[in-house]
């Protein structure tokens, strides 16, 4: 008897494992499988020296499919549903494409729009992928120029003064009086912490040794013109 249940053990977990297993063929009851079809090219390379390490997915890794020699590819064994299908490649990069099936077997191909998933925007079926170029797996590493100098915030904090001070001088009149007082005030609301040095202060001293120069300059030319009158 004992040696009966051994012998039979082996049978019902084999049993029950068969059982378990899901059934991928379509029965006369089961959902109907298709398959996808299409062409990967790469411009300017011939697909033996890049096929051999490419493969086909669809939705995600969910079915996976092989490139041909001449290019062409097949996935078999797909049910009805709306898939991503994307050639995947160590050295060419593809842009991913959506293929929707129907419960009768017709193909819709179109772009991929995470965005507007509504938008449909229909390519012709069987697919034809064309790669974008190479794949970068490297950044390419930032170069110092003459504007990142001069765009440093640090820099123009102390250029934006210097060209104010130099320039403000030409552009207004300094020689009103109004006109400075007012320039005086607004300096002085600017310098509110008491350890810094008084902007207005220096301001006044600037515009009067300026209006001093002028004035020692127009008397040495009055000083000069009756001499040589004389």
């Amino acid at each position: 008897m004992a040696e009966l249940v051994t012998l039979l053990l082996p049978l019902l977990f084999l049993g029950a494992a068969r059982a378990s297993e899901p059934d991928f063929t379509a029965g006369p009851g089961g959902p109907e499988r298709f398959r996808i079809e299409g062409r990967a090219v790469v411009p300017g390379v011939r697909p033996q020296d890049w096929v051999g390490a490419a493969r086909v997915l669809v939705e995600g890794e969910e079915h996976v499919g092989f490139v041909r020699t001449d290019g062409s590819f097949a996935v078999h064994d797909v049910p009805s549903g709306s898939y991503v299908v994307e050639v995947v490649s160590p050295a060419y990069r593809f842009e991913p494409l959506r293929v929707d099936i129907t419960s009768k077997g017709k193909m819709r191909a179109r772009f991929v729009n995470y965005i507007k998933t509504s938008e449909v925007v229909r390519l012709p079926y069987p697919l034809q992928m064309k790669s974008s170029g190479p794949q970068s797996y490297f950044i390419k590493r930032e170069t110092w120029g003459w504007t990142d100098f001069l765009m440093n915030p640090m820099v123009m904090m102390m250029v934006l003064p210097l060209l104010i001070f130099v320039l403000l001088p030409k552009v207004v009149n300094t020689s009103d009086p109004e006109m400075r007082r007012e320039m005086e005030q607004s300096m002085s609301m600017l310098n509110s912490s008491p350890e810094l040095p008084d902007v207005s202060e220096f301001v006044t001293q600037f515009f009067t040794s300026k209006s001093s120069s002028k004035s020692s300059s127009s008397s040495k030319v009055s000083k000069s013109g009756p001499g040589k009158r004389r």
